[in-house]
């Protein structure tokens, strides 16, 4: 049957000017053919698996199958020995017993008939079954960009400095999530010639049509980006290393080329005008519409996440979607997105550190001393806990059920213990002043369990929070608790409640608030998960003069929740100093006669002081509790 299937798909291949096919004998090479069939298996929804062009046969080990381990060597042997037996004239039964190979037979079986129970392989039919062989954050990511999408003419106070702030601090939290892992930090895509490791296949489906989102096979080569149905211009690799080139010219040269070839100081030390990072982030991300010279700089945040989704089907020769990097809603599930965005973070780092260091007047309050700080967990100092939570969600707007009932989904996530932050400081200046508190937190310890200098350790600072307060003169306690963080939303906006978000213009009026009020991290991933036999992390507060901080608007604080990520609604950012103070440049080489090595030296200034801490992964559920 199956050998007359082939001369007839041979002849099919005549019919229309193809050659015969050949074989696939080689396993080691190569399969210069991918195939994707669009097809669900049974009618679960769930999409057949795909190959890419090019794929390697690669040892089997799918248990769950009921499979046993097999390699490409095993397949290689049972292919010997069926050859062998074919060549010698019989075959070799459990008991060693030669079983003769002939169609030449008036009773049992003719040889072909032993020979295809063998290479089928039946294994009750089989003379020697086991000697031939048998041959799975993201809305706050989606959130942020609705209300900061691209090329909508939607220009927000700081746009391109909160693009960059708000994936930097996405990186330090997911590197503090791999290191409570035992893994390293995360590595960087930078070279796009070279093969990406780790493939990715997010199992879902694109809306509610059925269709499965692109996937990613370990090894995956970029390539030049041919899909203009999606309205994408031709790019090549090379014009991503072109823009790239382009971008570190600017950064080392110190300004960018508008339109009219005029030049565009990129500068953070500014009192009027966009600081440097925020218009190298606007032509970085890029917005077509604030980038300096869009043409000349180009388009390599965008593109590099296209190239990424496509990079199984870059020419559309199979007719395959994208691939959920290529998407703000789902980009955060496939782990080259964080690989791609370090990329992206150590471009604008390649900037600050151009910038030069904090001077004693930015980083000091004279007259404020902070004396002691500490936080508290259930009458537990320094010592934090995180665990699992259960929490239902309502998923109506993802599952096609036809229905205007709310469909409620419970899932088992990551979560900590609330807790509250004590402060106690001194006001010395004799009259009332107002401040402005800055929380971050770092990992004490590298991979290596080595405690790092500052500079190893610059880009793992966390904010927490971010808040202001009115000292009187002499002796102030503050109590912050957790859950009133800057950087978190505890708003709970369900799918079917922005149903009437128009998603093709986002920046659209009616959409804003619906938007905005949703941005911001989630409130249950504050702390990093950490080890069961526990983690040391360091809290960093530093007092600030709200006199020069505070910018001069009306008290608008709608929708203001996460203030630190996503700005507030209609309104300036409410912070005149750079996103990341003190820890987006490097530091001053001495403070106080006495060199800088690790941010416990800024210490030394008494606005300023750092706290060990213990965070505890408990890998049970959590009883939260109010402090």
């Amino acid at each position: 049957m199956h050998q007359q299937m082939i001369a007839r798909y041979d002849m099919e291949r005549l019919s229309v000017n193809l050659k015969r096919v050949e074989k696939l004998e080689n396993w080691r090479e190569p399969i210069p053919d991918g195939y994707f069939s669009k097809l669900t298996v049974n009618n679960s929804g769930r999409p057949w698996g795909t190959r890419q062009d090019n794929t390697l046969l690669k040892d089997l080990r799918r248990n769950e199958f009921g499979l046993d381990v097999t390699d490409i060597s095993d397949m290689e042997l049972w292919r010997s020995r069926l050859m062998d037996a074919i060549h010698q004239g019989y075959m070799l039964n459990r008991n060693g017993e030669r079983i003769p190979l002939s169609d030449n037979v008036t009773t049992g079986k003719r040889g072909i008939d032993i020979l295809a129970d063998a290479f089928e392989a039946d294994g009750q039919l089989s003379p020697n079954f086991l000697f031939y062989g048998d041959l799975h954050n993201i809305g706050h990511h989606w959130h942020w960009h609705l209300v900061y999408p691209i090329d909508t003419n939607v220009n927000r106070d700081r746009k391109g400095e909160l693009f960059y702030y708000m994936h930097q601090q996405m990186i330090a939290r997911y590197d503090m999530e791999r290191l409570s892992v035992n893994l390293k930090r995360v590595e960087k895509l930078e070279n796009w010639r070279e093969p990406i490791p780790d493939g990715y296949f997010s199992k879902l489906t694109v809306n509610n049509s059925g269709r499965p989102w692109g996937t990613r096979q370990d090894n995956t080569l970029l390539k030049d980006l041919r899909r203009n149905e999606f309205g994408l211009d031709v790019t090549d690799i090379s014009d991503m290393e072109l823009w790239r080139s382009r971008l570190m010219d600017a950064i080392h040269q110190g300004y960018m080329l508008n339109r009219n070839g005029e030049r565009i100081p990129l500068s953070d030390n500014v009192t009027t005008g966009k600081r440097g990072i925020d218009i190298l982030a606007d032509a970085f991300e890029a917005d077509g519409q604030l980038s300096p010279n869009f043409l000349f700089h180009g388009d390599l945040h965008n593109i590099g996440h296209l190239m990424l989704a496509f990079c199984h089907d870059s020419d559309n020769a199979h007719r395959e979607e994208m691939g959920v990097v290529g998407d703000n809603t789902t980009a955060m599930r496939d782990p080259v997105f964080y690989r791609w965005h370090k990329f992206v973070d150590d471009v604008f780092q390649e900037y600050k550190l151009t910038q030069p260091p904090y001077t004693m007047e930015d980083l000091t309050l004279p007259g404020v001393v902070l004396d002691k700080v500490g936080v508290v967990r259930d009458n537990q100092l320094n010592t934090l806990t995180t665990g699992w939570n259960v929490r239902e969600f309502e998923a109506s707007r993802g599952l096609d059920l036809n229905s205007t009932n709310p469909v409620m989904l419970r899932i088992t996530h990551l979560d900590h213990a609330p807790f509250d932050y004590h402060l106690q400081i001194t006001n010395n200046t004799g009259k009332s002043k107002s401040v402005t508190v800055r929380i971050f937190m770092a990992p004490k310890h590298n991979e290596r369990d080595l405690e790092m200098g500052f500079m190893e350790q610059r880009l793992l600072w966390a904010e927490m929070d971010r808040f202001t307060e009115i000292l009187k003169p002499g002796k102030n306690q503050i109590v912050r608790p957790s859950s009133e963080s800057s950087i978190t939303t505890s708003s709970e906006f369900t799918f079917r409640s922005l149903e009437a978000v128009n998603p093709a213009m986002p920046g659209a009026p009616q959409n804003t608030e619906a938007n905005f009020c949703g941005c911001g991290w989630p409130d249950h991933l504050l702390l990093p998960r950490s080890k069961p036999e526990g983690m040391t992390y360091q809290l960093f507060f530093m007092l600030t003069d709200l006199d020069k901080d505070e910018v001069d608007q009306p008290a608008v604080r709608r929708c203001a929740d996460a203030v630190s990520f996503c700005g507030i609604l209609d309104a300036k950012f409410p912070d005149k100093r750079p996103m990341g103070f003190p820890f987006d440049r490097r530091p001053p080489p001495s403070l106080q006669d006495a060199e800088v090595t690790s941010a416990a030296d800024y210490a030394r200034l008494g606005n300023i002081t750092i706290q060990d801490i213990t965070i505890t992964f408990l890998n049970n559920n959590l009883q939260k509790s109010n402090n």
